[in-house]
């Protein structure tokens, strides 16, 4: 039997999602509790790999078993057990053919930044404190170009070892509530601290520190040196996982509020 789990994290005080030898990783406390559960060993293939410190609201994980509780009882058994920084949603048996990350079409992330000029306590953990307004019309402009089919060289980490920097951005949307902006990044995938990358050069055009222009000049350079800073882990945020092209784009349509 195949599951599929829909699990969430506070990223916080993870080394990321992947299994890592002597670190806190979710995978790690997720396979330990299903382990206990199952009473055999449980081996669990993600959508897709967060890194330190990133948090998710939607993080679709599967795995094989030939035994074990009925499947609609896995979010309740494995909630006694679970860490409280991860929490398990929502299961279901899907068929063989179903993988959690070769068969997702698209993925949404969020990134979040504080705009007051404190940061607020309750919600500096899943937000980046940037103090001052934002120029939030020049950063849809200038979003609007990273929109499509690019190599995104400039916008990851200059050790990504993947050589294919070749992605999909289907929408960015830029949302204010109060003193906070989002940006909803939504693709076919994404490379190592691009969502962070597109963030960081985003919020320097809102502050006046880049132009539209520059930004232009950066999707077409390929040099990881053109672009901004990377924003740190703690405001991102993987918010949904697509594996039909009809709800991908009802979400980008209806909005990620």
């Amino acid at each position: 039997m195949r599951v599929k789990l829909l699990i969430a994290y506070d990223g916080t005080n993870f080394h990321g999602f992947a299994r890592q030898n002597n670190l806190r990783t979710v995978q790690g406390e997720l396979e330990a509790c299903l382990s206990r559960v199952t009473a055999s060993p449980v081996l669990i293939h993600g959508s897709g790999r967060t890194d330190a410190g990133v948090h998710a609201r939607q993080q679709v994980v599967h795995w094989d078993q030939e035994h074990g509780p009925p499947v609609e009882k896995y979010p309740y058994v494995l909630r006694r057990i679970l860490p409280p920084d991860l929490i398990a949603i929502q299961a279901e048996e899907a068929t063989d053919q179903f993988h959690s990350r070769f068969s997702a079409v698209g993925k949404t992330y969020r990134y979040t930044f504080q705009t007051a000029a404190v940061a607020d306590i309750f919600t500096h953990r899943f937000t980046c404190h940037s103090p001052g307004r934002l120029d939030l019309q020049k950063m849809r402009e200038a979003a609007c170009h990273l929109v499509g089919t690019h190599d995104f060289t400039s916008f990851c980490a200059a050790s990504t070892p993947v050589e294919d920097k070749i992605r999909t951005i289907f929408d960015i949307s830029v949302k204010e509530s109060g003193s906070y902006v989002s940006l909803y990044v939504t693709g076919n995938g994404f490379l190592q601290n691009m969502v962070r990358i597109i963030a960081g050069t985003l919020l320097m055009v809102g502050q006046g520190k880049l132009t539209e222009q520059q930004v232009i000049k950066s999707i077409q350079a390929c040099d990881r040196r053109t672009a901004g800073w990377t924003a740190p882990p703690s405001g991102l945020a993987l918010w949904q996982v697509y594996y039909e092209e009809s709800n991908l784009w009802l979400a980008v349509k209806q909005g990620f509020e």
